[in-house]
């Protein structure tokens, strides 16, 4: 790399008309994620900023001089660092304290953090379509990184375009053998994006190869402006001026009505047009002066320079809003826009514009600038991942406080034999997990009981973790558990007939292993949600959604197949002497209580419903579930169902609380001191099925003899 410092003559043309279209952009999209039925296509105006970063970017090293490719690089580069590095990293940096401070570890913010510090490295867009959460689910508007995509997909573009762009630099036929390349690029991108927003819409949409023909629309853009010829005979100033307006146009049409279907292509084409045909129009035509002096007028150019602050800052804001007093009253919401500029003017002032024109850095040599720039990346991971790593000593959170009493994995040692553990061994088993809790370590060993009780189902059988080392601990017997969330096992939950193929294919995984390891005597427990939630972690649902999954013909015809399939499923281990043990469905909450236990979220909107549930309307949603295991345990034996709710729910309230100490985590799953409330009757219900194995062998025996 050379160590010329940058030149003081390839300064970036300024172009006010396009601060302008950056201010509609950007105010589009803090619009929809402000709240997003106001403006249901604001969400497009990403790729506005994709075909405006194309088009800037190009004209801005149109002007090199240099020599060589790798003279070439180190001046793209040195220049990239300082205008995207320095307002990124400290957002990220304040962002992640923030999220340690306000947001507790749970499913909803699973993927934050790993999010956040792939956004370092320019690939957090690979996160989010690894994870499948679709960007318009509303799970995503919790995670404080979700925005930092689009730059990643920037990134990852500018690792390609100055080796296609450097052709153009030469003039001639390196010319036209750049626009070449691009524009086969760019058709290319086109055709892999029609056909993967079709099988893999969230993949099209997070990642840069569906997105590279935005970028690539841009560049040559840029590109077709610079061939003066065509545009002088071609394009006359009244032409120009219509084709301007209509172009105008069709970009605040698909800002307004814009939708996910086909995304983003073609549904991101009328905004990526509508965006060319004005910068077409207005690149150096002056006397289109009633467009110019409408994206060109003061406020809106200068919402256009500080664009890239708002647009980094915004989002953070919005979410922990929502994690916090919530994002659904007019006050919070202008609270939070004002928030949002106040932070975005000040990156600007302070950070963004300083370090973009700082003498001493453009006195640096390039080569200095990007080992500088990288260095800054490697020491903000580091910090982040440090605060990732102490979230438990940074939390305001109650929960990260007093994980033992929230979490469902409850205490990892036992209280009545000193040194003993039983944190679980893990085992890949189809694709999904298969963890294995006996207890070791032990000051007073005992050997382990010949039988081992085997678990499979949803979240809601890993919500049971700290009963299930306790219960190993003390009773010095395996637990054998097969847990994949979102995968309920023998669900009776009609809805849900049509799961996906993944959970298919890890139950049947899941029962061979099985089929392997079971043996008469030993316990087969199926936990699992068998009940039409009230709400979940984000969201409140509500009783009518509930009712109209449980009851009815449909619903009484679903479970009647159910109550079928299970029969086939589970008779080989029934009629082999394994103990199937069904879970009777646990209460259900409106609200999720971990979301408000401390003094800066328990006003937000998701804890109106509150902690306590009628027992009268719980039974009412139990008995069709109930009723499926009677029919069940009627035609299978050694079938019968330990049912929690008479010990979680004693009085005519089902409560999500006890004596100040949770029992529930959220709606629906168990709390580590959920955990431990029922360990007792577990113990005994299971105390009268572990049959030891002679005996277990004679009812094999007559078993057989039966048939």
């Amino acid at each position: 790399m050379t160590s010329t410092p940058l030149p003081p003559d390839t300064r970036t043309p300024y172009f006010p008309y396009i601060d302008g279209m950056r201010a509609l952009a950007v105010l589009a999209v803090l619009i929809y994620h402000l709240h997003g039925p106001w403006l249901p296509g604001g969400f497009v105006g990403v790729d506005v900023f994709f075909v405006i970063s194309g088009f800037v970017v190009s004209a801005s090293i149109a002007s090199f001089r240099g020599r060589g490719l790798l003279q070439f690089l180190a001046y793209f580069y040195a220049r990239r660092i300082k205008r995207i590095f320095p307002a990124l990293i400290v957002c990220l940096l304040v962002t992640a304290y923030a999220t340690a401070l306000f947001v507790p570890a749970s499913w909803l913010s699973a993927v934050n953090q790993k999010t956040g510090l792939y956004a370092f490295l320019g690939l957090s867009n690979f996160i989010l379509a690894q994870t499948g959460r679709d960007y318009f689910a509303p799970t995503t508007e919790f995670n404080p990184y979700t925005h930092t995509w689009s730059l990643a997909v920037e990134e990852q573009f500018y690792l390609v375009f100055p080796l296609m762009f450097l052709a153009w630099l030469s003039g001639g036929k390196g010319r036209v053998l750049s626009i070449a390349l691009f524009t086969v690029a760019a058709v290319a991108s086109m055709i892999f994006a029609g056909w993967q927003s079709t099988v893999s819409p969230t993949e099209a949409y997070f990642l840069t190869p569906s997105r590279f023909w935005e970028l690539a629309a841009g560049v040559l853009l840029f590109q077709l402006t610079q061939q003066k010829p065509v545009i002088e005979t071609e394009s006359p100033a009244p032409w120009r001026g219509v084709v301007g307006a209509l172009s105008l146009a069709v970009l605040l049409c698909g800002l307004a009505f814009s939708s996910p279907a086909h995304f983003p292509f073609p549904g991101a084409l009328p905004a990526v047009a509508g965006t060319m045909g004005v910068i077409y129009c207005l690149h150096r035509y002056q006397h289109l002066r009633r467009l110019h002096a409408l994206l060109g007028n003061a406020p809106l150019v200068y919402v256009g320079r500080i664009s890239y602050s708002l647009y980094l800052w915004h989002w953070p804001v919005f979410v922990l809003f929502r994690w916090t007093v919530g994002l659904d009253t007019p006050l919070l919401r202008v609270l939070a826009v004002v928030i949002a500029f106040a932070l975005s003017i000040a990156s600007y002032k302070f950070i963004e514009n300083p370090i973009r024109h700082s003498r001493a850095i453009r006195g640096l040599p390039q080569s200095a600038v990007i080992v500088l720039g990288l260095a800054c990346v490697a020491g903000s991971w580091w910090g982040a991942s440090t605060i990732s790593d102490n979230l438990h000593k940074i939390s305001l959170s109650t929960l990260s406080k007093n994980q033992d009493e929230w979490y469902p994995h409850g205490s990892w040692f036992s209280t009545d034999n000193p040194g003993c553990l039983a944190e679980p061994e893990y085992h890949n088993v189809g694709g999904g997990l298969m963890m294995i809790y006996k207890p070791y370590n032990c000051a007073t060993p005992r050997p382990l009981n010949e039988h081992s009780i085997y678990v499979i189902g949803d979240s809601h059988a890993l919500a049971y973790e700290g009963l299930f080392k306790q219960y190993a601990m003390r009773n010095s017997i395996q637990v054998f558990a097969y847990n994949n969330g979102g995968c309920p096992f023998i669900s009776l939950q009609p809805w849900r007939e049509n799961d996906n193929a993944d959970c298919k294919r890890y139950a049947e995984a899941s029962l061979q292993d099985l089929r392997q390891r079971l043996k008469p005597g030993d316990v087969l427990f199926l936990p699992s949600l068998r009940l039409a939630r009230l709400s979940d972690q984000w969201a409140y649902f509500g009783e009518e959604q509930a009712a109209a999954q449980m009851f009815g013909s449909v619903a009484d015809a679903g479970r009647g197949r159910a109550v079928a399939d299970a029969v086939h499923i589970l008779r080989e281990f029934a009629d082999n002497g394994v103990q199937i043990v069904f879970e009777g469905p646990k209460p259900l909450f409106k609200a999720p209580p971990f979301r408000c236990s401390d003094w800066f979220n328990h006003e937000n909107p998701i804890c109106a419903q509150g902690f306590s549930v009628s027992r009268e309307l719980l039974e009412t949603y139990r008995k069709p579930v109930l009723q499926s295991f009677a029919e069940i345990t009627r035609q299978l034996p050694n079938a019968s169902v330990w049912d929690p709710f008479p010990v979680l729910c004693p009085d005519q309230e089902c409560k999500a609380f006890r004596d100040g100490k949770p029992l529930f985590l959220d709606g629906d799953h168990l709390s580590g001191d959920g955990n431990l409330l029922l360990l007792k009757d577990f113990t005994e219900f299971m105390a009268n099925r572990l049959i030891p194995l002679d005996k277990a062998a004679e009812v094999t025996s007559r078993m057989e003899n039966k048939l």
